[in-house]
């Protein structure tokens, strides 16, 4: 079984890298075209991300398998995911494989966690959340766990380290054990 995760075009595209690298299952990778620029913008070159993925779509190719609902996956995450592919999930438009995927993942009843990276929020966005959560979707803005820096100098603790204790939230929300939580902190 492989993780479906998908791109979009806003901030905070090193999680993706990161959430890549740390994920138990295989990844099957598809990035909109603003998620491959803002990727390359923040990340470096996105041959470097594909490299890591054993699968890869383009957005646009919606006879890839992960735009049909028959073949399994563990789920998906979009991260980071806009507000304009959070408002086309809400709304069921499957205009490209990004949004095709996630919503093959939804009917058929599998974990999608949007990882939203707008701020701040419209009332638009709110309700576009509400509307995935009422489908089934799990909505976890890019807020990373301050807290798993507990005890250490705020001035040594990296963007890196921030968003790697992120994503092994997310992968846990999928059955992957994190390496440290609160209990392990407190």
């Amino acid at each position: 079984m492989k993780l479906v995760v998908a791109m979009t075009g806003a901030s905070g595209a090193l999680a993706t890298k990161l959430l890549i690298e740390k994920s138990q299952w295989p990844v099957t990778l598809v990035a909109s075209r603003m998620g491959r620029y803002v990727y390359e913008q923040e990340a470096g070159p996105f041959e470097a991300l594909e490299a890591l993925a054993s699968e890869v779509w383009k957005d646009g190719d919606l006879s890839a398998t992960i735009a049909s609902g028959s073949v399994p996956t563990i789920g998906m995450v979009i991260m980071p995911c806009s507000a304009n592919t959070l408002g086309k999930v809400a709304s069921g438009i499957a205009d490209s494989l990004v949004t095709r995927a996630a919503h093959c993942q939804l009917k058929e009843g599998r974990k999608v966690v949007l990882c939203i990276r707008e701020a701040p929020w419209t009332l638009i966005n709110t309700q576009n959340a509400v509307r995935v959560a009422e489908a089934g979707g799990t909505i976890m803005p890019m807020s990373p766990p301050y807290y798993m820096a507990k005890d250490r100098d705020p001035n040594t603790v990296s963007m890196v380290d921030m968003l790697g204790c992120y994503c092994d939230h997310v992968l846990s929300l999928f059955g992957q054990a994190a390496p440290k939580t609160w209990e392990d902190i407190r």
